[in-house]
């Protein structure tokens, strides 16, 4: 309750647009422009907390000022109240009421200061009493005004509590509170302190203190704060109460109502049970007859082709005759209910398609892969120009977490579709894409119809992921299968087993992802048109993890910026360090691991201490309606009735956790890479340094071969393949045969392997390796054993070698010099032929690299070594 007090004739002012603060109620601002922060620290903090201000509103921009005061100010500060006309000048005119209240600090809380500077001040003020603003001006950088107070002196006080009006009044308003404060004593089990303070503050403070807990918009507010005159705020205080009761009894009316109907309804529950085993006894169940007729009323209206809805009306006239226990009812009562939910004629309505605008999303939701857009836009492109064309079967190939479902995805939001995937990972039965026959139990429709069925429209774009990943076996081929199904001359009559009567997939866009190719049967493969994914760089990791991953993590785990912060450095770091994968998903992982411990420290921490137990918040939209950040105050009205004495509450913002590198080694655990690694492993004779393609990308392959005493046999190890085992050989004979040219031996009658034996290893023995690629890099190590000469260590090489010498071409030349780039390689040596692939490598990593090109295997060894190849010096046998 506001004490009456003797105000100064001036006081300092704090603007706030759409709140009115009245005598006698409480609230909690948030003082954070420069101009508030300035007024606080001046008028407040350093009077020990107990300073006086004053609180005015400021009107809406569209309002005439005449009733206000338009004052000009040449402030440079900036408030969200002010409305800047005149932009020549830059200054701001701000439409003040010319009414306010006077307010007493009863709480000050200073928060942390951010490295911005910024400073936020947290204050609770009371309302004291009404004043009318006489002169407006400033002081540094907030207002100041000279004010007349608008309270009643004591003698006024006592001449109006004579009048009879104002007693008719009082007593109105008086009862309309109390019926009030017993409703919600009723429904809250709250009120008590209420009704002290009905019966012990004089009625003309209540009125204000009752109003101020109110939904109210905000011209009432500032009628309520214009009533000087008590009895006109009496009466204003009577209508808002009552009002607030009639909407309470509404409400209450409402409520029972609905508790009404819910009774009732569990009571006709209730009594239809009770029909259904009465007619159960009686042998007089026709609830199945009803069912079949609603059967029947949803079958008319699903838009069936004439010749299905022959086919459909045949088999519900066979179930009608027959009786719901025989074996066979439920499965064709299942099978035209499948008939009745499928998207015959239902369509997603075609939207009108911005290429433009599906160019921003494809840029907003994936970094990178700018091949990868074109060709989607040109699609997007071809079906504006022809709705109705057959479109090709795009096919995304790429190792893992490089977003080959999320651009499927992206189509369909372009396209304004429906979207759905099918995963085909592990089948290995024809039924899952073709149904089983209804002559099995158990027998369901494929995995296709069943989408359509879920999806509810025959013409959304359908993911076929992992189409690599089938298999077969006895129970068919799925692949097989789905050639039907990418044709477009032949899916416009799929024929499910289950259905048994075609279906049209013509209107459906097929999208399929995959790792690798090689495993797509070719005809399967010549359906569809093979886009390539390649892996990502460091540098568009970095991009990556800075614009999506870092934010889609912090949200996951309920943190923002203000509590977790991972700079650029440290993104690096955990990518050169802890990842060489061709995706992102493991530096997804990383980034997650530090968010939860992150996570641990945030839920260990109290950053907001509220204000005291007893402390009750008033729940309505007006309250909860916070405005934005940048605004000048916060306010929250606190209920009636609190001891002001009991608020103690306190502001404290935690400094955000900065992740540095002690932290990242605490989480992640020691580095799994390194840079030093290469040049570690070829420190020896024997190493060498190739690039293989994997279904995770390119990889960095090393190649160790030794000589030991035996009798010139060639020991294979690492969970090899035929295919380089062959080559193995094959370098093996090349090698011997070139001996003398590569000064190895002294003549053409040594034996290099004469009274020893040859063992080479491919490291990492539990992945499965095999391919020709491997050629030129076991040409190599065998070379450096032989000569006893190290490979450079900044060298990696691939190509595939004939007999005689020839280096010809590989596939995967794109994610090997990715690999290689990743792992910090400085020169690769790629077959001449393959000069045509580097067009697909980003130039940011083919600038870093210097690409080597050989015809022969005299070419690769001449770079594979320091100072050129071997045969140059005399090697010492």
């Amino acid at each position: 309750m506001a004490e009456s007090v003797e105000l100064p004739s001036r006081l300092a002012i704090l603007p706030f647009r759409n709140k009115v603060l009245l005598p006698g109620a409480i609230i909690r601002i948030r003082c954070t422009s420069p101009s508030s922060v300035k007024l606080v620290e001046q008028e407040l903090w350093q009077r020990e907390e107990k300073g006086l201000i004053g609180i005015l509103p400021v009107r809406d921009s569209a309002e005439s000022a005449t009733s206000g005061t338009a004052v000009s100010s040449g402030m440079g500060g900036e408030t969200s109240d002010s409305h800047k006309l005149d932009s020549k000048n830059q200054q701001e005119v701000i439409h003040w009421h010319d009414r306010g209240v006077a307010a007493r600090a009863l709480h000050l809380s200073r928060g942390v200061e951010k490295p911005s500077g910024r400073v936020t001040y947290i204050v609770v003020l009371e309302g004291l009493c009404r004043f009318n603003v006489q002169e407006l001006s400033t002081r540094g950088t907030y207002y100041t005004a000279r004010i007349t107070s608008l309270d009643m002196t004591k003698g006024e006080l006592e001449l109006i509590e004579q009048d009879q009006e104002f007693v008719a009044l009082s007593r109105q308003f008086k009862a309309t509170a109390m019926e009030l404060i017993s409703i919600l004593e009723q429904k809250q089990k709250t009120g008590g302190r209420t009704k002290v303070l009905l019966e012990t503050v004089p009625v003309h403070k209540l009125a204000d203190i009752f109003v101020a807990s109110f939904e109210i918009s905000f011209e009432e507010q500032l009628s309520m704060l214009d009533s000087v005159d008590v009895k006109v705020r009496l009466s204003k205080a009577t209508e808002l109460v009552d009002r607030h009761l009639q909407s309470i009894r509404v409400a209450e009316k409402i409520t029972q109502k609905v508790e009404g109907q819910l009774s009732k309804s569990q009571k006709e529950f209730l009594l239809r049970q009770q029909m259904k085993a009465i007619k159960e006894e009686l042998g007089d169940n026709d609830d199945e007859e009803d069912d079949l007729v609603a059967l029947e009323r949803k079958m008319q209206g699903a838009g069936m082709p004439a010749s299905i809805w022959k086919h459909a009306l045949r088999e519900l006239r066979r179930l009608k005759k027959m009786q719901p226990q025989q074996p066979g009812y439920n499965s064709s009562r299942v099978y035209l209910e499948l008939l009745a939910d499928l998207p015959w004629e239902k369509a997603s309505p075609e939207l009108e398609l911005d290429l433009k605008a599906a160019k921003e999303r494809l840029d907003a939701d994936h970094y990178g892969l700018l091949k990868v857009k074109q060709r989607i836009i040109e699609y997007l492109a071809v079906r504006k120009l022809k709705p109705d064309a057959r479109g090709p079967v795009l096919c995304f190939v790429g190792p893992p977490g490089v977003g080959k479902t999320s651009l499927a995805s992206s189509i369909a939001a372009a396209l304004g579709r429906k979207f759905i995937r099918i995963s085909l990972g592990g089948v290995k039965d024809e039924a899952d894409i073709r149904g089983h026959r209804r002559t099995y139990i158990g027998s369901m429709p494929g995995r296709l119809v069943d989408g359509l069925k879920r999806v509810g429209v025959h013409n959304p774009v359908m993911l076929l992921d992992e189409i690599d990943k089938t298999g077969s076996d006895v129970r068919g081929d799925p692949a097989s299968a789905l050639l039907e199904v990418l044709d477009p001359e032949q899916n416009k009559t799929f024929n499910d087993h289950y259905l048994n009567v075609p279906f049209d997939l013509s209107k459906v866009i097929f999208v399929a992802t995959a790792n690798r190719m090689q495993p797509i049967p070719p005809p399967l493969l010549d359906r569809m048109e093979v886009i390539e994914l390649p892996g990502y760089t460091p540098e568009e990791k970095l991009k990556i993890a800075i614009r999506h991953l870092i934010p889609r993590v912090l949200d996951q785990h309920g943190l923002s910026s203000d509590f977790l912060q991972i700079p650029e450095d440290m993104v690096k770091l955990v990518i050169q360090r802890y990842t060489r994968e061709a995706g992102v998903r493991n530096l997804e992982r990383n980034l997650a691991a530090l968010a939860r411990a992150a996570a641990v420290k945030v839920a260990e921490q109290e950053h907001l201490v509220p204000f005291a137990k007893d402390v009750q918040r008033l729940s309505s939209p007006l309250l909860d309606d916070k405005l934005a950040e940048s605004t000048e105050v916060e306010m929250e009205v606190i209920p009636m009735g609190v001891n002001n004495h009991d608020i103690s509450g306190a502001f404290r913002v935690a400094s955000p956790m900065v992740v540095d590198e002690p932290m990242v080694e605490k989480v992640l655990g020691p580095p799994r890479y390194d840079d030093r690694e290469t040049a570690e492993r070829v420190a020896n004779p024997g190493v060498s340094v190739g690039l293989v393609w994997t279904a995770f990308g390119g990889e960095v392959q090393f190649v160790e071969a030794t000589a030991m005493v035996g009798k010139g046999d060639l020991h294979l190890t690492g969970q090899l393949g035929d295919v380089i085992k062959e080559s193995a050989q094959i370098a093996l004979t090349w090698v011997r045969a070139r001996a003398t040219e590569l000064k190895l031996a002294i003549s053409e009658e040594t034996n290099l392997l004469e009274g020893r034996d040859i063992h080479i290893h491919f490291p990492a023995g539990a992945v499965p390796k095999d391919g020709p690629s491997a050629g030129v890099t076991l040409v190599t190590s065998l070379v450096s054993l032989f000569s006893k000469k190290r490979v450079r260590a900044d060298t990696a090489m691939t190509g595939e070698m004939t007999l005689w010498g020839m280096v010809l071409p590989v596939g995967g030349v794109k994610d090997k010099v990715l690999a290689a780039h990743r792992y910090g390689i400085k020169r690769v040596i790629l077959p001449e032929r393959n000069l045509k692939d580097l067009v697909e490598v980003p130039a940011t990593v083919l600038s870093s690299l210097e690409i080597i090109l050989a015809k022969r295997v005299e070419d690769v060894l001449d770079q594979a070594f320091e100072g050129g190849c071997p045969w140059r010096q005399q090697s010492k046998l």
